[in-house]
């Protein structure tokens, strides 16, 4: 299943049958938003915590424009602000000026929070050659179309998630198109100067380089880029069963895997670089499951050694949940965070899991577990949040009383903490640390190295990487107490 199909569902949940849910007693689930449409209609992806601690991400139907152009008068799209209490505002409704969308339209993959404080991303359809387009909003709703994506032109069609490089830069994939018409890597500033760094498919099929990149690039910590191409690769049959790649901010790619079907297929989801260094991923389809095998879990290492941490669907009915399309976050506890697309076998409920470094799975959630209406949501094809108050944040992309999807949290009990805009960094610049009940700081220090700091409001501090800082975690001390860092602050050369 794609993100694309998984629209469908909505017309079909009274075939939902009822599932288990495994969950623990400390454990608290809550729907925070129903989407009716003209709120939006199907968010797909991530959430991302602003500055004021609210939440922001993208539906990709839905809206107030609901011209024919846009999917049977569903709407083109929206960007929407979520406080933690569940009030949302629409700031943007795709296609106000009408076919084609000179604007863009359908934004599949979510924002990235900048260090400027404003919102960037892209969409998938529209722009003014029709192949998508990168964007700006801003927190009250201002938004400017900064680049048309041009497949003709060689730059690729459909961009995907963005990541924002210490330097200010962006980075991200285009799905197809470039110079072989398997898709891209660029990088774009932020006033709009689009560079292609390579263009997939380049040795023909059945592309050993990988084929069709269905997910954005992270960064590592060693200033390189890594992501998946959903095709290609020479270990599969045709159009293949994907592969991991490692990018140098330059342009020079290396393939570090190609997959097999037994350990994984089609990886859809952007990694994520854990605290140990090694890569982690989810693949939709392959592994060692049931029915030729419905996705799994692995790890790989920046040299491109890959583990296979599980499969799904390797349980009774396949109440672990299977097709994982969306990628994982390391939480406070050290473990991983996801979700699964599907549920039981052909029903496609959806789960939320838990999977520790070494593969051990628990499953915290089952969507529609007791049976339609399904008001807690269907198949959530995006990844989670986990928000500066310890809570995960997450959506639906179907289901809910109105049948176009939820956003949610999920309490496990963990504690809150502060995370960074920007990460890494170099000594001497500024970044930003997010958090809740910062007013009063009197101390933010780098294992012990003080740093200044200023507060900006009770969820935003200004601070400088100080000199003699090293990589490690980051504390903040606030009148209630001392926060942490979820994850270890990068200082670069």
């Amino acid at each position: 299943m794609t993100k694309l199909s998984a629209r469908k569902k909505a017309s079909a949940i009274f075939l939902l049958c009822a599932a288990m849910a495994i969950a623990a007693p400390a454990q608290v689930f809550t729907t925070l938003v129903d989407f009716d449409g003209a709120n939006g209609y199907g968010p797909y992806d991530s959430l991302v915590q602003g500055f004021n601690g609210h939440f922001y991400g993208t539906t990709v139907y839905g809206g107030a424009n609901n011209w024919s152009y846009c999917a049977q008068y569903i709407g083109c799209g929206t960007i929407f602000g979520v406080t933690p209490a569940g009030a949302l505002t629409t700031l943007h409704s795709f296609c106000a000026e009408g076919p084609p969308c000179a604007n863009g339209d359908d934004p599949l993959v979510g924002l990235v929070l900048a260090a400027d404080g404003v919102f960037y991303g892209t969409t998938a359809g529209g722009g003014a050659h029709s192949g998508g387009t990168f964007f700006k909003i801003t927190p009250k709703g201002g938004f400017t179309t900064i680049y048309s994506f041009c497949e003709q032109c060689g730059d690729g069609r459909t961009p995907w998630s963005l990541v924002q490089r210490a330097n200010g830069v962006f980075y991200g994939t285009t799905q197809v198109g470039g110079a072989y018409s398997g898709g891209t890597v660029f990088k774009i500033t932020s006033g709009g100067t689009l560079t292609t760094l390579y263009s997939f498919c380049a040795d023909g099929s059945p592309c050993p380089d990988g084929d069709t990149p269905f997910a954005g690039v992270v960064q590592g910590s060693d200033g390189n880029f890594y992501g998946t191409t959903k095709y290609g690769g020479v270990n599969c049959y045709v159009p293949g069963c994907g592969t991991v790649f490692k990018i140098t901010p330059g342009g020079k790619l290396t393939t570090l895997h190609g997959f097999d079907g037994t350990d994984g297929a089609n990886p859809s989801a952007v990694l994520v670089e854990a605290s140990d260094g090694n890569f982690y991923g989810t693949t939709q389809n392959g592994g060692a499951g049931l029915y030729g095998g419905l996705g799994t879990v692995f790890k790989i290492t920046p040299k491109g050694t890959l583990t296979t941490l599980y499969s799904f669907c390797t349980q009774t009915g396949c109440m672990d949940g299977n097709q994982p399309v969306a990628g994982l976050i390391q939480a406070t506890d050290g473990s991983l965070y996801g979700t699964t697309s599907e549920g039981v076998i052909n029903i496609g409920i959806g789960t939320i899991f838990k999977i520790t470094l070494s593969g051990t799975l628990s499953t915290l959630h089952t969507f529609c577990a007791g049976g339609p209406p399904c008001l807690d949501g269907v198949s959530p094809e995006a990844g989670l949040l986990q928000a500066t108050d310890g809570n995960f944040y997450g959506t639906t992309c179907c289901g809910g009383p109105d049948s176009d999807g939820t956003l949610f949290r999920l309490s496990v009990g963990s504690g809150p903490f502060v995370s960074f805009v920007r990460n890494p960094a170099k000594v001497g610049q500024a970044f930003w640390i997010l958090g809740q009940g910062l007013k009063g700081t009197t101390g933010v220090s780098f294992n012990g190295v003080a740093a200044s700091f200023t507060v900006k409001s009770d969820t935003l501090i200004r601070a400088t990487v100080p000199a003699g800082a090293k990589t490690g975690y980051v504390t903040v001390t606030t009148p209630s107490g001392t926060l942490t860092s979820n994850v270890p602050f990068h200082v670069i050369p």
